[in-house]
């Protein structure tokens, strides 16, 4: 591990429901972030093929036996990603040909077997030699996400080793989910990847929180939805429909020191590559006034442990 690391965040709209062009323009936009000296690169919460936020903003796709709303979960079903199978193997190639770590959150489908019709929220980490080398899937989705989502397991809740450090992710709520924050505070993360649909307010709090609890580097990710990207088969909300650039899912993406402040300042709606540079010796500065893993957790007082 070095002290100093460049990382970056994609804050782009995939080709909504569209897996082989998303996955395209996620290994273009890979190599464009590598070839500005990235060594870690990040993209937000189930950005291949897209965040289900027709949930959000069309109230009858979250009635019972809908059928638009069946159509448009069969779409997105067609278009999720197997584990392993061909997406994994390009975005592998992919890591492995430009020495980088790549954070990115995916819809996943299981092939066959137990849970072969369900959907998962999960985080996917590629390392440099071309691995997979961590799959977490959601613990909890959240309110009408459930309608598209099965729960996720502990599976995957630790930080990984990489060149940069220790690297780990948590996906939108389960940010505050103590003791999930907590399984990868005792796993000794360096750089922390907080995916989201979007970073809105509260998230950057979240965010600013893990950074100070868990004394160590977020980068929070959002993705950029405009309003024409919404399913046809639901009617688009009378604010999109005069208005098809606008954007339902505005970003916010932005990276977090160790000390909780900001490195790079959240940045609002516009598809961007975000560098920077990460010193990775202020977690040692930060870890004197705090660790809660160690003596800001008294063993003697709580027991905690991951199933």
């Amino acid at each position: 591990m070095t002290d100093l690391v460049k990382v970056g965040i994609v804050q782009a709209s995939p080709v909504y429901l569209d897996l082989k062009a998303s996955l395209a323009k996620a290994i273009e936009q890979i190599g464009q972030a590598a070839t500005k000296g990235a060594k870690l690169i990040a993209f937000g919460e189930t950005w291949l093929p897209g965040y289900p936020a027709w949930l959000d903003h069309c109230p009858e796709a979250a009635l019972w036996n809908h059928e638009p709303t069946r159509e448009v979960f069969a779409r997105l079903r067609q278009n999720s990603v197997t584990i392993p199978g061909r997406e994994t193997e390009m975005l592998s190639e992919a890591s492995g040909d430009l020495d980088v770590t790549i954070v990115i959150g995916v819809n996943e489908r299981v092939a066959r077997g137990p849970g072969n019709g369900t959907l998962y929220n999960s985080l996917l980490t590629f390392s440099p030699e071309g691995k997979l080398i961590n799959h977490h899937r959601k613990l909890i989705p959240t309110y009408t996400e459930r309608l598209v989502w099965g729960q996720g397991d502990g599976k995957g809740l630790e930080a990984v080793d990489t060149p940069l450090g220790q690297v780990g992710g948590l996906i939108c709520w389960e940010h505050w989910m103590p003791l999930a924050r907590h399984a990868l505070h005792v796993s000794g993360e360096h750089i922390h990847v907080a995916v989201y649909p979007a970073v809105h307010e509260m998230h950057q709090i979240a965010s600013r929180h893990y950074a100070f609890e868990g004394r160590c580097f977020v980068l929070a990710v959002g993705l950029i939805m405009p309003a024409r990207d919404m399913p046809p088969e639901f009617p688009a909300p009378a604010t999109f429909a005069r208005e098809p650039d606008a954007l339902v899912l505005r970003g916010g993406s932005c990276i977090i020191g160790p000390d909780g402040q900001y490195v790079v300042e959240p940045v609002f709606d516009e598809e961007v590559t975000l560098i920077a540079e990460l010193d990775l010796r202020l977690i040692d500065k930060e870890k004197m006034t705090l660790d809660v893993t160690g003596h800001y957790y008294r063993p003697d007082v709580f027991d905690w442990r991951l199933r």
